[in-house]
């Protein structure tokens, strides 16, 4: 992407439900949803402890599209219902957020009682960056986020200046100063998405975030950079096939970020207006991003040749997640050929790293944080 260029004017998953899209390539967003959920419900079921008001105010950020889009909101809603049997339940608002070029309408489509959204529980759709304010202040009881908040909100400023020279993500031979760019963005845009959002909840609500983070400190290791290695790898090729120019490709970073554990509890901490009620790690075996695998199929993985297989839905969802931005920079004739390579790339391989995602549970902040069940605003 363009380094002066932000993100929310061409970061978009890829619409619709063929074969490159967004919903068919998105097996390993929902693995993360479904390995959150315990967590999940420990918070609705916090919430649900509290005098609840008579509507509640559930935002889903970076909701996305497809069949994981609504994945979230719809446990929520029934989670609150199950909760007040036998007492008339609140009514709901859910809000879907995500940014302007978001395939918005499949999403709308796909709303029916059989996923929860009946009378009681009304649903609004917020175009927009999550980096800045959405709703009013103390309107939210609970805010959702899964595999969003690694995407920043711009390429780091200062690689207009520091090469990167080959590579489109941080890699073990970048330079040290492209790291602590990258580094110093996700720390600027997750105060910016904290701050925005301490001003959004009320006191005593509750935010479940799960997005792609580190358990080692180092930024450089395989399980962050591999895949991004081999697509830059593939990009490389292109310009030595006379299809990319090099300028073009020194001048292409990824607006993206895994940071590690800990640095996410600091960020927490500094900002202040949150209480870090739990924190987990999800991680997914290589072959994560096959439907079956995990689900007794090994075996018969194995049989099929799992590299090739894997390495297939591998580029499938990284081209669903990166081609709007991609297209934009390069064009569109470099689509077919880069996901080709980027393929036969892993395919030669042998590595395999686990896919990781952290999930935290947060709690905003009371006058008198001892009381945090209760709510500041009714």
């Amino acid at each position: 992407m363009e380094k002066n260029l932000e993100t929310p004017k061409i970061l978009r998953m890829n619409e619709g439900i063929g074969e490159q899209s967004y919903a068919t390539n998105s097996v390993s967003q929902s693995k993360y949803q479904c390995g959150s959920l315990p967590l999940l419900r420990r918070a609705v079921a916090a919430l649900c402890s509290t005098n609840l008001p008579s509507t509640v105010a559930v935002a889903d950020l970076g909701c996305s599209s497809g069949p994981n889009a609504l994945f979230a909101v719809s446990e929520i809603a029934t989670l609150i219902r199950r909760r007040c049997a036998g007492v008339a339940p609140p009514e709901l608002m859910v809000f879907l957020n995500d940014l302007p070029g978001n395939d918005f309408n499949s999403v709308f489509a796909a709303l029916s009682e059989e996923n929860g959204f009946v009378g009681d529980c009304f649903v609004g759709g917020i175009p927009g960056s999550f980096y800045g304010r959405l709703f009013p202040s103390n309107t939210l009881h609970f805010v959702h986020s899964s595999s969003s908040l690694h995407w920043l909100s711009q390429v780091p400023a200062e690689l207009n200046e520091i090469r990167n020279k080959g590579k489109i993500f941080i890699s073990k031979t970048s330079p040290r100063a492209v790291i602590e760019a990258y580094f110093g963005q996700f720390k600027k845009d997750f105060s910016c998405f904290l701050k925005a959002r301490s001003k959004e909840v009320v006191g005593g609500g509750r935010m479940v975030l799960t997005f792609r983070g580190r358990r080692d400190s180092d930024p450089c290791t395989d399980e962050t950079c591999l895949l991004w290695d081999y697509l830059g790898q593939a990009f490389q090729a292109l310009v030595h096939q006379g299809l990319i120019e090099e300028e073009k490709l020194d001048n292409y970073n990824t607006p993206y970020y895994e940071p590690y554990v800990e640095d996410v509890k600091k960020e927490i901490e500094r900002e202040g207006s949150f209480r870090i009620e739990s924190v987990e790690i999800i991680a997914l075996p290589w072959a994560g991003v096959i439907r079956d695998y995990g689900d007794g199929e090994e075996k018969t993985i194995m049989s099929y040749n799992r590299r090739r297989r894997t390495t297939q839905q591998m580029a499938k969802a990284i081209r669903a997640v990166n081609e709007s931005m991609i297209r934009n920079h390069f064009g569109g004739d470099v689509i077919e050929p880069l996901f080709q390579k980027f393929g036969e790339i892993m395919e030669a391989d042998t590595r395999e790293v686990e896919h990781v995602s952290l999930v935290l549970s947060l709690v905003r902040k009371t006058i008198n944080d001892d009381e945090v069940s209760s709510f500041d605003l009714k």
